[in-house]
């Protein structure tokens, strides 16, 4: 299952985190640095994923 989140954490971000954690902070916060950038967006998926 932890790879299929990750799969959606590259092609979209925000998907990945919600599968993992829901509508929390993290959730807003990946939104947040997606739209900044695509990059900081995957890294910090990848990073919440990861740590749970």
């Amino acid at each position: 299952m932890d790879l299929i989140r990750i799969l959606f954490a590259i092609l979209l971000p925000p998907l990945g985190v919600f599968l993992q954690v829901g509508l929390g902070g993290a959730f807003w916060l990946n939104i947040l640095l997606t739209l900044f950038g695509y990059l900081p967006g995957i890294i910090h998926a990848v990073w919440v994923i990861a740590k749970r």
